[in-house]
């Protein structure tokens, strides 16, 4: 098992309940095949860097989980065919990045980031 984080841009047309539902979808998707849901962030509509499908915004959406690696190939599938992904994007976490991101979730600063307040 391996630590992953997805983040999802789903098209803009969404409501809120469809935006919901396709996240729900997904972190099923990784309980059902083993997985665990570590930490799920909505971060809304935000501009896109350029335009995709002709569309300027894009509803955001990061998931981290751990699951083995060969689930990732049946996720990458049901993201390609769903017509409300617009693109994702799979990174593998290693330890210190887990860390990392308990460690931020939590509301502990690092060394870094005290210094610079």
């Amino acid at each position: 098992m391996s630590n992953y984080e997805l983040m999802v841009i789903f098209t803009p047309v969404l409501s809120e309940e469809e935006y919901k539902a396709a996240q729900k979808k997904y972190e099923t998707l990784v309980k059902e095949n083993g997985g665990e849901v570590l930490h799920t962030n909505p971060w809304g509509l935000k501009s896109l860097a350029y335009p995709i499908a002709k569309k300027t915004t894009g509803l955001y959406w990061v998931l981290e989980y751990t699951a083995s690696t060969s689930f990732n190939e049946k996720l990458k599938i049901q993201l390609l065919r769903d017509e409300s992904v617009m693109r994702h994007m799979f990174t593998v976490l290693d330890k210190y990045a887990v860390e990392y991101n308990v460690k931020k979730r939590s509301g502990v600063h690092s060394v870094t980031e005290k210094a610079e307040a």
